[in-house]
């Protein structure tokens, strides 16, 4: 059996920051798909991508009538991937929706959604996680700086840099109802975090992270060199972003919902291992072991 190197050691006695060590875009130049190559540039420098309207408002009525079904679901309330807030005890995220839901089935199969994935991973992919997000008003809370790839290298042990993220807006995203901010081009640089990993940790971060989130020092450092991107936009709209991003939200305290669906695509070239740095694996409707190409 091959031990693979770790690249990206974390969550030890101190917090460091080493370069990235991976391509941003994998797919070789020239190589056909649905982004531009002046947005799939802009995407390397910056590590996201931004898009006004990915799907229309029929489309949008349709994934948020499923949305809502599903969370006045007792039976997705029920199950163990539905994820409630710690104070009003209403539905935040809901994993696993690909397979829970067949509408959100055909949004992942979309060729809008997944061949930008696979353009900018540059081979097949499959679904890492998948989420509906709800963040209702009048005090829903943000999740708070981190990247998604220290946490899934972590503790699902994804071994390189080669994952995408899309979260596809479902209402309007206002610059005051918690949108997602991520620094520009903080993709570039992986910060280590300092702290072992709990067992079980996931049923804490996913309501509010504590392990594998950076120290106010190095947050302060990445802000100042990169500064921060607040995205809003219609219902419809998406923003795509590398695994790398230093990312975050903010609470919803207005009366404005801000829900999405968030999508998470990993090469089939970059299949999960072992957690380098935790005691066990994540459940599989966090972190998933069908690694099954989208088709």
């Amino acid at each position: 059996m091959t031990t693979l190197t770790d690249l990206y050691p974390s969550r030890g006695v101190t917090e460091t920051a080493v370069p990235r060590q991976d391509p941003v875009v994998w797919s070789e130049p020239g190589t056909p798909g649905p982004i531009a190559a002046a947005e799939l540039q802009s995407y390397e420098r910056d590590g996201f991508l931004a898009i006004e309207q990915l799907i229309g408002d029929e489309e949008v009525a349709v994934y948020r009538g499923e949305l809502e079904r599903l969370v006045s679901d007792p039976a997705i309330r029920a199950d163990e991937r539905s994820i409630v807030e710690p104070k009003s005890q209403e539905i935040r995220s809901v994993f696993e929706v690909h397979k829970i839901s067949e509408i959100f089935a055909r949004l992942v199969r979309d060729e809008r959604v997944v061949g930008r994935a696979r353009q900018i991973l540059g081979s097949d992919v499959y679904v890492h996680q998948s989420r509906i997000n709800v963040k209702p008003g009048f005090g829903a809370s943000g999740f708070y700086w981190h990247s998604d790839f220290e946490t899934w290298h972590a503790e699902d042990g994804l071994p390189n840099m080669r994952t995408v993220s899309v979260s596809i807006a479902l209402t309007e995203n206002y610059d005051t109802n918690g949108g997602l901010m991520i620094m520009p081009g903080s993709h570039k640089t992986f910060l280590a975090c300092a702290g072992a990993t709990p067992k079980d940790n996931y049923k804490k971060s996913l309501q509010m992270q504590d392990a594998g989130t950076p120290s106010d020092e190095a947050l302060t450092k990445f802000a100042q060199a990169h500064g921060i991107k607040l995205f809003t936009g219609r219902a419809g709209s998406a923003t795509w972003f590398d695994c790398n991003c230093m990312h975050g939200s903010g609470d919803n305290i207005t009366p404005f919902p801000r829900s999405n669906v968030f999508i998470v695509f990993n090469s089939v070239e970059n299949e999960a291992v072992e957690p380098f740095a935790a005691p066990v694996r994540r459940p599989e409707f966090i972190g998933a072991r069908d690694f099954t190409p989208v088709k």
